[in-house]
């Protein structure tokens, strides 16, 4: 088996019997906000389409990248499609002219028959609202000889049905950061750096944990970082030694990786190519010198930024050229008509969110404030010395461009571009981001049934000295997995969230008490 890095999560996995296309992004993504880092432009994109099977993982547009798809992959490819609650990836797949879809089952294992011999594939499918744009997934290929785990950014709860295939040989996934916690928020500088400091690590740490648990031979670091063009947002890159700063490289996780001991990572770029035998690795090549590879993620990595910021200069201009004019009609009937059906859809997410939320549209151009009044489940305009408990600032062309577009999530664009602001009063609302993901029926109905099943806490297990309920409230992970607790607080590493053991209490979100006791 040959695995070929093609930029971020894809993958080229040659086989056989089949070759294997992972998640293909070139064009920047979240308004220009995100490019593949390192580039990945001058690939031969036509010979790499040129696959027997497509996998996209997700709807991310980090993950999914309509125009290569349409334009450089083979529409007779075998799509292999996970299974998801709403049909959303398979429409859009159609749209650009896919058509032979194998519709897998939820971390059930596949024999793929094609013209050149059988393949082995799992897709392990994550359904909950928090899960990319209402899914997310990880695929496990086995040629018969070596098996490979491509988890990209999947955050897989339970991982024991890779017991279907043995032991794995290659293990992709994230390590780095992709949201724009914390630094949108309006919080002292102090606090950001903090909450920055500690974010870093932790998704590291919980990279490490699924190392552990998965138990690879070989592991590549991927499905990150991004890299920030745009003179605004340049400063989000990790070329200037800020220890708060959640996007480390590969090279960071990989000296991680080393100061705990596993010695198994493998540093691949755009064009990197390592042979497989098993868990033998035959050979690891790269399109450029090592010491030039390794210069990319070391001394020279801010020099590389900057011309690479050179290059896509014309490309970033086109991006923002697609943009609506800042100034326009009021916005407030078009957003009363987008959100208020989805609000009348929905009780839990509605209710879970429990305030009004300000949402300043403020350009040097165009100046307008929007209410969503998620209690009275209106849009209105603001009351006089009106007091909020969450609140964004939009530049009022980003919203323009996504009702303009009839976009189904504002996570997927306008938030993941980290193009804006926002502040709070208390924890992380998850029902309000889950809200903004969620801007059709078919979602909206899913997401608040999701919300409406109980969490199952009757099983418990024991843990430093404490007695807790074993799957977490917030996505049900196994807390003898991934929690971890200092003195009172059980911190979930999957996704970050804690609770003060002594009352239960989440100190991340409202709501998504645990039950726990002390021994």
């Amino acid at each position: 088996m040959q695995v070929t890095s093609v930029g971020h999560a894809g993958f080229l996995i040659e086989t056989n019997a089949g070759s294997i296309l992972c998640d293909p992004w070139v064009n920047p993504a979240y308004f220009g906000s995100w490019f593949v880092f390192p580039d990945n432009s001058g690939l031969d994109w036509d010979a790499l389409g040129n696959c027997d099977y497509l996998y996209v993982s997700h709807l991310h547009k980090d993950h999914f990248d309509p125009e290569t798809l349409r334009d450089h992959v083979n529409k007779d490819a075998v799509v292999l499609l996970p299974d998801y609650p709403v049909p959303d990836l398979r429409r859009e797949l159609e749209k650009l002219g896919f058509h032979d879809f194998v519709e897998t089952t939820n971390s059930v294992k596949h024999r793929i028959s094609g013209p050149k011999g059988d393949l082995d594939v799992m897709i392990i499918a994550l359904r909950a609202p928090a899960d990319g744009p209402i899914g997310d997934s990880g695929l496990v290929v086995s040629d018969g000889e070596t098996t490979a785990f491509n988890m990209n950014d999947a955050r897989p709860v339970e991982l024991d049905v890779l017991d279907q295939f043995g032991h794995i040989d290659v293990h992709m996934l994230q390590y780095s950061g992709a949201i724009w916690y914390p630094m949108v928020y309006d919080m002292p500088a102090r606090a950001k750096e903090a909450f920055g400091t500690q974010k870093r690590q932790r998704q590291m740490d919980r990279c490490r944990q699924y190392i552990a648990q998965v138990g690879a031979t070989w592991v590549v670091p991927s499905a990150g970082p991004p890299c920030f063009l745009d003179a605004e947002l340049r400063d989000l890159n990790d070329d200037h030694g800020d220890p708060a700063n959640i996007f480390p490289d590969q090279m960071v996780f990989l000296d991680q990786m080393r100061q705990n001991g596993h010695d198994g990572g493998l540093l691949m770029i755009p064009g990197s190519a390592a042979d497989f035998t098993g868990p033998t690795l035959n050979s690891l090549t790269h399109p450029l010198p090592i010491d030039e590879v390794e210069a990319i993620f070391t001394t020279g990595k801010a020099d590389y930024i900057a011309a690479y910021a050179e290059r896509m200069a014309p490309v970033l201009a086109a991006e923002k050229a697609r943009w609506a004019p800042a100034a326009g009609e009021p916005l407030l009937e078009p957003l009363r008509a987008l959100f208020e059906p989805i609000m009348a859809a929905t009780d839990q997410i509605c209710d879970g969110i429990g305030y009004p939320v300000e949402l300043r549209l403020h350009s040097s151009e165009y100046k307008e404030t929007v209410v969503l009044d998620f209690p009275k489940r209106i849009v209105r305009e603001p009351i006089p010395d009106e007091k909020f408990r969450y609140g964004f600032e939009i530049a009022p062309e980003l919203v323009r461009t996504v009702v303009r577009d009839r976009e189904p999530d504002w996570v997927n664009t306008i938030f993941l571009s980290t193009r804006f602001k926002a502040w709070r009063v208390g924890g992380y609302n998850e029902y309000l981001y889950t809200f903004f993901k969620c801007l059709t029926d078919e979602r909206i109905a899913y997401a608040d049934g999701w919300f409406a099943e109980a969490h199952d806490d009757s099983a418990s297990i024991t843990l430093d000295g404490w007695e807790i309920q074993r799957r977490c409230p917030h996505l049900k992970a196994d807390l003898s997995k991934f929690g971890v607790i200092e003195g009172s607080t059980l911190t979930c590493n999957l996704h970050g969230w804690q609770w003060n053991l002594d009352n239960g209490r989440c100190l991340t979100s409202r709501g998504h008490e645990l039950r726990s006791s002390k021994l």
